[in-house]
């Protein structure tokens, strides 16, 4: 994409009604704008990042047999006061249509895919299976000043699976979780990323979440020196030693939960009499679990791991491009390298703005954070050299211009 027509721009300015940095940054940088509190617009580089993040979440949850569903973001009453949701869910936001009828905002689909899987399953022969989707969610946060770490609106990907026993359950459950740790490793939060023991499963002790360190956090885990598995602040009190491999040092951390997951048992699937018959003939209860990772949440907490002064430091796998070219004075020879660059398969955002100075060009560029950056100038055009930099470096090179496809082919792909 050249820069001279992407319509948003960045600002020198931060914005004064934003408390956390990754909002600032993000709006500064040109990636999303703001509406109202906790509800924003992505734009044209933040829908990119967006969508790199769901795409590898949709990968992974895709490897261990997830089926991409899109359910409704207007849900009835009827099923929220099945559950007995309607009246104790305290984050919904509800409204009434012109038929008079009463309707939430989708904040979570337990709901709806109860009834849906229903269905399709009668017989054990159906089972076990599992159902996911990458939809925007709406919760009524009393709370929302974290940008995107705590949204009125958001995007979430929530998968849910159905089976003969908890033993079943038990075993894909282990199966997601795996896959969670790909996710996060993928994303750059790999080692920064603890399974985090916490209150509220259905069927067992806890349920686990998954806490990204960063001081923009707002949860306090207990983090295991020996295994790194981490305890919520919720339940230190009833669980001093580390559930996992029983060592009691401990080390205080502040986090951003980044996912979770829940065996819900037949928490949902009793109220809507969802069961099925078995091999004998017997009628069962499903058995359900639920796991839930959140998109947008996980880009803001990004930008608040990867930075410096100047801004932002994509991941590779998660950058807006691949490379930004910068031009110094428009050159013939940056026409070239961004067609050649383009040709060969490569994302990039090429700046080729006539009255933007070099130094404006650069500044942007360590706000906009692209892994990598490439700058021609007529200098180097006459040397026949084109100067390379990792974004996350501080040190540039040059490269020799009859090289510099074969070099990024084996450096950046």
């Amino acid at each position: 994409m050249k820069r001279s027509i992407l319509f948003t721009k960045t600002s020198k300015t931060t914005p004064k009604d934003e408390t956390s940095f990754n909002a600032q940054t993000l709006i500064r940088a040109g990636f999303i704008d703001k509406v109202g509190a906790g509800i924003y617009t992505f734009l044209p580089l933040g829908l990119k990042v967006l969508n790199k993040i769901s795409n590898i979440i949709r990968e992974e949850m895709n490897a261990v047999g997830g089926q991409e569903v899109l359910m409704p973001a207007l849900t009835p009453k009827s099923v929220w006061e099945a559950t007995d949701r309607w009246a104790n869910f305290d984050a919904l936001f509800k409204l009434t249509g012109s038929d008079s009828k009463e309707y939430a905002l989708g904040a979570t689909h337990e709901e709806i895919v109860t009834p849906l899987a229903q269905r399709f399953c009668t017989s054990y022969k159906n089972l076990p299976f599992a159902v996911y989707q990458i939809q925007t969610k709406f919760r009524n946060e009393k709370r929302a000043k974290a940008g995107l770490i705590r949204g009125r609106e958001f995007l979430m990907k929530d998968l849910y699976s159905f089976h003969v026993s908890q033993e079943d359950l038990d075993s894909y459950y282990e199966k997601v979780k795996e896959a969670y740790f790909k996710i996060y490793s993928r994303l750059g939060l790999g080692d920064i990323t603890h399974i985090t023991y916490a209150s509220g499963g259905a069927f067992s002790k806890y349920s686990h979440e998954f806490q990204t360190v960063t001081d923009a956090g707002e949860d306090l885990i207990y983090v295991c020196k020996k295994c790194k598995v981490a305890i919520n602040k919720e339940i230190i009190e009833e669980q001093k030693n580390c559930p996992e491999c029983g060592c009691n040092e401990l080390e205080e951390k502040r986090a951003v939960e980044v996912g979770n997951i829940f065996k819900l048992g037949t928490k949902f699937s009793k109220p809507f009499n969802f069961n099925y018959l078995d091999k004998d003939g017997k009628t069962q209860d499903i058995i359900m679990g639920c796991y839930g990772i959140g998109p947008s949440r996980i880009l803001g907490t990004i930008v608040e791991v990867y930075n410096d002064q100047k801004g932002i430091i994509w991941p590779k796998d998660v950058a807006p491009f691949n490379i930004h070219l910068i031009s110094f004075k428009q050159n013939e020879e940056a026409e070239k390298i961004y067609k050649e660059l383009i040709s060969a398969g490569f994302e990039v955002l090429y700046d080729d703005r006539d009255e933007a100075s070099l130094g404006e060009k650069l500044n942007d560029a360590d706000l906009i954070g692209c892994t990598y950056r490439l700058i021609v100038s007529q200098k180097n055009v006459d040397l026949n050299q084109v100067e390379f930099k990792e974004r996350s470096k501080d040190n540039s090179e040059m490269i020799k211009r009859s090289d510099l496809l074969q070099f990024l082919k084996e450096y950046v792909s």
